[in-house]
């Protein structure tokens, strides 16, 4: 491959040389989250900020963790993962926002994916369509202790990723409506829990790298029981579910060191 970098010694996207990251890093897509997040860490500090790639590093109990913002769906998730794995990320913790499908899903409520449906199209530029997005084992029973230590109230189970937040909210509207209203109604059959953006990819580059990937959302609302006449509460905080993956991280501390 070019190093378009020209022996400069960092990551091109990200702006990232080894040393700069930690072996456990938050994935926030909003770059303005990146600090919000950090403030959990212990001497944290900016490290890189590059394009919509912000990097801060710290320390939890001692050990070096770090967080990157990955920009809004999956092409630019793949550069993030594949870049900060590059300089060391091992194991990631996808935070961010979701929006509601099983009716069960509320405002506020937390939503851990166990498995992702590949309507991205990034993932498949990776591996065949058959080949299943799924989380970390580990990591998502971090994230599920996590949840339950804080009280906070969550769900798991296969979230639907897509690559046009208007194909969801507006499909009536596109030229393609019949396809994805038909695959909307297959989903929400199968049981998807939520709609989102990037996991779908991060769980497929995760594999093809080797490393441990996870997901944590918030969910804001639901259109699904707005459509039923539900109560349908809006919720636009992130702190409870950067609190989850903070204390998932910090449960797979724990464990790596009791393993070591």
């Amino acid at each position: 491959m070019v190093d378009y970098t020209e022996g400069a010694g960092h990551q091109y996207h990200v702006g990232l040389k080894p040393g700069d990251v930690g072996e456990y890093v938050i994935l926030p897509g909003d770059p303005h989250r990146v600090a919000k997040i950090a403030a959990y860490f212990e001497n944290a500090e900016k490290v890189a900020d590059s394009r919509e790639y912000v990097t801060y590093t710290g320390y939890l109990g001692g050990v070096k963790v770090s967080c990157t913002s990955t920009g809004i769906g999956g092409p630019s998730a793949s550069i993030a993962l594949e870049e900060v794995a590059n300089v060391g990320g091992k194991t990631f913790i996808r935070v961010g926002t979701c929006g509601g499908m099983d009716i069960d899903v509320k405002g506020g409520d937390i939503v851990i994916a166990t498995g992702a449906v590949r309507m991205d199209g990034t993932s498949k530029e990776y591996a065949p369509i058959e080949y299943p997005a799924v989380s970390d084992i580990g990591v998502t029973s971090a994230l599920m202790r996590a949840a339950k230590r804080l009280d906070a109230p969550y769900h798991t189970g296969v979230v639907q990723c897509k690559d046009a937040f208007y194909g969801q909210h507006m499909p009536e509207a596109l030229p393609n409506s019949n396809e994805l209203m038909n695959k909307w109604d297959a989903w929400l059959r199968m049981g998807c829990k939520a709609s989102e953006m990037e996991s779908a990819t991060l769980f497929i580059v995760g594999a093809y790298r080797k490393v441990k990937v996870g997901s944590v959302f918030l969910t804001v609302a639901n259109q699904e029981r707005e459509k039923m006449g539900l109560p349908n509460p809006q919720e636009h905080d992130t702190d409870l579910a950067i609190r989850v993956a903070v204390e998932a991280i910090r449960l797979l501390i724990s464990e790596d060191r009791e393993n070591k």
